[in-house]
């Protein structure tokens, strides 16, 4: 299946800026999700984001169905894998990592700290997925602006107590297991997506990524409900549900898929660090949409430098800070200059 090849000067030049707003925009599903939690399962709550996406998102598959029939088994491997790990595996698994911080009041911040830290290390595994599975090779001036947005992240993380994560008493080792596999499925998305989307439109990776979990998704539902996998639904949900589909979910997942394909993985890598400077910003406004934490300068500092760091990486998107050899079947792969490829 042939990629809209079409040229954007301004996509091109902003790409990385973009993913990163992609990414802080999943940050907003912090307003919506909590409440679902409270009753439903981590499962049944991204069974209906994704169904209600994959509804929305059909009569593209079924415009393209021509094109996909065309399309090779490598492919369609990536997003099939796509679809069961990061958007089907990984989200649930982040879910009840996060679950094991609030069985108490208050919360167990160890189990936190240990959550964040570890969420961390999603860079470094996206950053080896895109050697291994790409062949993206990075120059040296890349290395001290991903430090720096890894520090800057740090610090937004753990702005109350920078030392907290080594200050760790009692973690929880399945919560550890589980949030690792999670970042481990993204940053492998990261990377196949970047592979897909050499010969798949950035509206059909989209598309498939939802359609293609719904199975996965289902049988996870009724396996961990059993017999009542529609309990807890109500009508009362629906605005909630409706706020992660069309912000965190449709929006952000188009825009995030357009942009990344005129970026190199290894630096969409890094810009998706821009989900957790939302999320704590989001924290920050007042109730009902955050939790009314002020903000510190220890915060501000850290979002500075992530800022910086992302933006520098974009312009020297241009001087072939990331390099990548062509693909196999002869397409260009993630390497900059590279305005024909679409997500």
């Amino acid at each position: 299946m042939a990629a809209d090849r079409s040229r954007s000067p301004l996509l091109d030049a902003g790409s990385t800026i973009l993913v990163a707003v992609a990414a802080a925009m999943w940050a907003t599903d912090a307003y919506f999700r909590p409440g679902l939690t409270k009753q439903l399962s981590s499962g049944q709550i991204v069974l209906v984001e994704d169904l209600l996406i994959s509804i929305c998102l059909l009569p593209v598959v079924v415009m393209s169905a021509a094109s996909l029939r065309r399309l090779s088994g490598r492919r369609w491997l990536a997003l099939a894998v796509i679809a069961v790990g990061p958007q089907a595996i990984a989200t649930i698994l982040f879910t009840k990592a996060i679950g094991y911080s609030f069985r108490s009041f208050p919360p167990n911040f160890d189990v936190l700290h240990e959550v964040y830290l570890l969420y961390l290390l999603q860079p470094i595994f996206g950053l080896s997925f895109a050697r291994i599975l790409l062949g993206e090779r990075r120059k040296s001036f890349f290395w001290p602006l991903a430090a720096t947005a890894l520090v800057g992240v740090y610090l937004i993380v753990f702005a109350d107590s920078p030392a907290a994560p080594w200050q760790i008493r009692h973690p929880e080792l399945l919560a550890g297991i589980l949030v690792l596999g999670a970042v481990i499925l993204w940053a492998g998305g990261t990377v196949l997506g970047r592979y897909t989307l050499e010969d798949v439109s950035f509206p059909v990776t989209t598309s498939l990524r939802f359609i293609l979990a719904l199975p996965v998704l289902l049988v996870i539902v009724l396996i961990d409900k059993g017999g009542t996998p529609l309990s807890g639904y109500a009508a009362s949900q629906f605005g909630s549900f409706l706020g992660i589909v069309l912000v965190p979910g449709l929006l952000a997942m188009l825009l995030y898929y357009l942009a990344l394909s005129r970026t190199p993985a290894s630096l969409a890598t890094i810009a998706e660090l821009g989900y957790p400077l939302a999320l704590f910003l989001i924290f920050s406004l007042p109730a009902p949409v955050g939790q009314g934490a002020p903000l510190k300068p220890i915060e501000v500092v850290g979002a500075v430098l992530l800022v910086v760091a992302v933006v520098t990486l974009n312009f020297l998107k241009s001087s072939q800070v990331v390099d990548a050899p062509r693909a196999e079947d002869g397409s260009e792969a993630a390497a900059e200059p590279s305005p024909t490829a679409s997500r």
